[in-house]
């Protein structure tokens, strides 16, 4: 196992990475690239909530109709409608209480103090996301700063309702396309994944502790991903759901969301099945079995994640997920062998079964496919 300072070396040398990571050109440029979508439906519906605040609704300066659509939206990864309603409501809450409270004790520096104290109180028992008091807090400041627009007195509010509907609608009618984000995060986690298991079964294959080492460090750092990914398949389903465009996808986006699942329970193994490796291979010992074992189980992951942009690898996934689990029995996989090794093949049980769920086999079939021990 590795020393604290071989650990501490590791996580100056991940830093660097990453400094040099948000500093490259490349990734700036690919950035800027994924971003594009979000940005011209953004434009797209700032503008239109306030062509029809100014030209439908004759607002002089409908300001709070594009800023209550552009905060609603955002270039948040989290795109589902409940979101974006929820941020719309919080803005409309800030300014309708704000217009309110300006009619009652007017404008000044302690009445700032009020709008602001009271909206955020207000904004927080009506809902428990942070991210709602903060919106309403910032179009309350925009209301009780700004001068008042002609036209009464709750012009702003009406422009806020119109900025919340816009993006609404365009979160259905110009849909930016969440597969590609969902399938980007899934990638992530079947990266990960994937070299994790190839330094498992090079631990296993030449008694190498420093190759479970990493493994298990780089297991250790998955459940991000997966919380990034599950956002972001969400996140598609959601948007699949309202929109015209995009309705025809879902049973690809239901079928990512099986395999989400799964993977989220597999990785979880995966990492009980890496503590066992690293304590397993301190004694220096080489394991050719246990390793031509991994390996398969690492092809089948691979399958896996291949079938998500192509369907025709989920049923290989399959077969070679069964293929591995019928073999799970210790007594004729290493007859004789140790209690540890032993244990480490009884660990991979419950671990084939979830892949096998998540690549599409019937739960109970996927039980009935490991031998009885």
């Amino acid at each position: 196992m590795r020393s604290a300072a071989e650990r501490a070396r590791e996580r100056s040398a991940r830093a660097a990475r990453t400094l040099r990571h948000r500093a490259d050109p490349r990734a700036a440029f690919l950035r800027l690239w994924g971003s594009a979508p979000a940005a011209l439906q953004i434009a797209i519906a700032a503008t239109g909530g306030w062509a029809f605040a100014h030209h439908v609704l004759g607002h002089d300066t409908p300001l709070l109709a594009t800023t209550v659509t552009i905060t609603s939206l955002g270039f948040v990864r989290d795109a589902r409608p409940v979101r974006v309603l929820e941020t719309a409501i919080g803005m409309t809450v800030g300014i309708t209480l704000s217009e309110v409270l300006l009619l009652g004790i007017g404008r000044g520096a302690w009445q700032l103090f009020v709008i602001i104290l009271a909206t955020l109180l207000v904004a927080r028992l009506l809902s428990s996301n942070a991210a709602f008091a903060v919106a309403a807090g910032v179009q309350a400041v925009l209301v009780a700063l700004l001068p008042a627009p002609e036209g009464g007195v709750f012009v702003r509010s009406v422009d806020g309702l119109v900025g919340g509907a816009v993006a609404l609608l365009a979160t259905a009618l110009i849909p930016r396309d969440p597969r590609r984000q969902a399938l980007r995060e899934a990638r992530r986690v079947f990266s990960e994944c994937s070299y994790a298991l190839t330094s498992l079964v090079s631990a296993l294959r030449l008694g190498d502790a420093t190759a479970a080492d990493r493994a298990l460090d780089r297991l250790r750092r998955t459940q991000p991903l997966i919380d990034a990914w599950s956002a972001a398949a969400d996140s598609a389903l959601s948007i699949a759901r309202i929109s015209p465009f995009l309705r025809r996808h879902l049973p690809e986006l239901r079928a990512q969301r099986r395999v989400l699942d799964g993977m989220d329970l597999a990785v979880r193994n995966l990492r009980v099945i890496s503590r066992r490796i690293d304590f397993l291979v301190v004694d220096g010992v080489r394991r050719p079995v246990l390793a031509e074992l991994l390996a398969t189980v690492s092809n089948g992951v691979n399958l896996l994640g291949q079938s998500l942009s192509d369907p025709s690898a989920a049923p290989l996934a399959q077969q070679n997920l069964v293929l591995v689990a019928v073999r799970l029995d210790p007594r004729e996989l290493i007859p004789g062998a140790p209690v540890g090794e032993v244990m480490l093949v009884m660990l991979l049980r419950p671990l084939l079964v979830d892949l096998q769920i998540a690549a599409g086999v019937d739960a109970a079939a996927a039980r009935r496919a490991l031998p009885e021990v």
